[in-house]
């Protein structure tokens, strides 16, 4: 089948098997056919307010089924969907719609968006739009992280058009039981769950993630495939093994993980709990220039490798300053392409694509192999007395504490060596002290450098497993 529109695909779905289960959450559920209707609502709503072809429509709802009708509609009537995260600083937000020039925002009060017209959660349209499903040039425009500063409107330069026939990848079931767990409004969740409902998944709907409920979860709906961040397998793996044992897992085909890296003792737990076959992970961004696979089987072969390039991406390694290519196995700024065409432009910054090479700020190497391995984002390496330090290998051992939920390290200016290494734990309800924590770490990972470590009660990471370094100190 050739690529329908979105709003037609969803429509074929729903004339090949109405009553099959779509979208649901905790307070809803809905067949295709009843995604239909309420998405042809949704769009004579967002035509009464408005919107037309190629407009940036803002959605800043919860994880919820109105989430999943109101992108449906805003495809149906040939816009693009904007996902916001509702729990930025308003400010940023608004700079967001702003840069979006959104005619419409999806969620919140006429008084946060001045001069432009709010849609507030719940409400739909009265009659049903039964015209033609039209195509907007972008089918997403999501915002990046903002872990490395204000987040970029990242649009895709792919049109709203999707065959519902075929895989989304090859890492990614035709047919699926979804759960959905992580923030709709992060550009992977969206990204997975929407083009998942594509195809024909049955969404699963959680409003957040827990680790015991997300168990819980996966038994009762029968979970196949679910997304999953390493902060979430982390903090599953944490929880008491007579717990995780009285869980049925047996549904859950296979798992993917993406957003951040994985460590060591955390994907072997995995491997051990589910099995290598099962567990896949997915290097990419939000910009879809280009993304690597590896499965677990593979990665025992490969250990700490975020696998090889898939889909026509291609990766390299160079030098940050020259840009010329390093040797196999050199540390380096990792660049991907793929195919011929960008496959995104960014709203409100310039894109650092540079002869068709995109980097998302990695440093990593290639082995002999072909086998992708990342160290560390460039700009948050500490410089301390000289030596290059990655924060990533500080949390990592810190993480290993039986009581830390999350750990984050940065660097903080100091007169003698340039810089400190300062690391934040979350250590939820534990009673355990900032010093026997270091105790701890020396005794256990005595290459690791601290200076100082801080603890909180506080998470420290959202529920895509993402933190700004540079604002972690206002959870302290």
């Amino acid at each position: 089948m050739t690529a329908l529109p979105i709003g037609e695909a969803l429509r074929w779905l729903a004339a090949e098997a109405p009553d099959a289960p779509s979208v649901r959450d905790r307070t809803a559920a809905l067949t295709r056919q009843e995604l239909v209707s309420a998405t042809e609502h949704y769009a004579t709503l967002l035509l009464d307010e408005g919107v037309v072809p190629d407009d940036l429509v803002t959605v800043r709802l919860a994880n919820t089924v109105e989430f999943v009708v109101a992108c449906s509609a805003i495809w149906l009537v040939g816009a693009t969907p904007q996902p916001l995260n509702p729990r930025l600083p308003i400010e940023e937000q608004r700079a967001v719609v702003e840069r979006a020039d959104s005619r419409v925002v999806v969620g919140g009060a006429p008084h946060e968006f001045p001069g432009r017209r709010v849609i507030a959660s719940g409400r739909t349209g009265h009659t049903r739009y039964t015209g033609p499903a039209l195509v907007a040039a972008s089918w997403k425009a999501p915002t990046s992280s903002g872990s490395t500063g204000t987040p970029k409107i990242v649009v895709a330069t792919a049109p709203a058009r999707f065959d519902p026939t075929s895989r989304v990848a090859e890492f990614i079931p035709r047919h699926a039981v979804q759960l959905v767990v992580a923030p709709l409004t992060h550009s992977a969740p969206f990204t997975y769950a929407m083009r998942g409902l594509m195809t024909g998944h049955a969404l699963v709907i959680e409003p957040r993630f827990d680790p015991s409920e997300t168990l819980r979860v996966i038994e009762r709906e029968r979970i196949t495939w679910a997304m999953l961040v390493p902060t979430m397998m982390h903090r599953m793996l944490r929880l008491p093994a007579a717990e995780r044992a009285a869980v049925d897992l047996s549904s859950l085909e296979s798992m993917l993980h993406i957003g951040a890296p994985c460590a060591e003792p955390t994907k072997r737990g995995w491997i051990d709990w589910i099995g290598p076959e099962r567990v896949v992970e997915v290097y990419a961004g939000s910009e879809s220039a280009g993304l690597t696979m590896i499965r677990g089987d593979e990665w025992l072969e490969h250990p700490g490798s975020v696998g090889r390039p898939i889909g026509g991406s291609r990766m390299r390694v160079v030098e940050p300053g020259s840009g010329e290519e390093v040797e196999a196995s050199e540390v380096g700024l990792v660049q991907m392409r793929r195919g011929g065409a960008q496959t995104y432009r960014y709203l409100g910054a310039e894109t650092n694509a540079r002869d068709g090479w995109h980097s998302l700020g990695d440093l990593g190497r290639i082995d002999p192999d072909g086998y992708l391995y990342i160290i560390e984002r460039a700009d948050d390496l500490i410089v301390r007395g000289g030596e290059k330090v990655a924060p990533t290998t500080v949390e990592q051992a810190l993480e290993a504490h039986p009581v830390v939920r999350s750990a984050v390290a940065f660097g903080e200016v100091d007169g003698d060596l340039g810089q400190r290494i300062v690391a934040i734990a979350d250590v939820d309800d534990a009673t355990v002290t900032a010093p026997e924590i270091g105790d701890w770490l020396r005794e256990r990972a005595p290459g690791v450098i601290v200076d100082e470590i801080r603890t909180t009660t506080e998470p420290l990471r959202d529920d895509a497993g993402k933190v700004r370094r540079s604002r972690v100190w206002e959870v302290q």
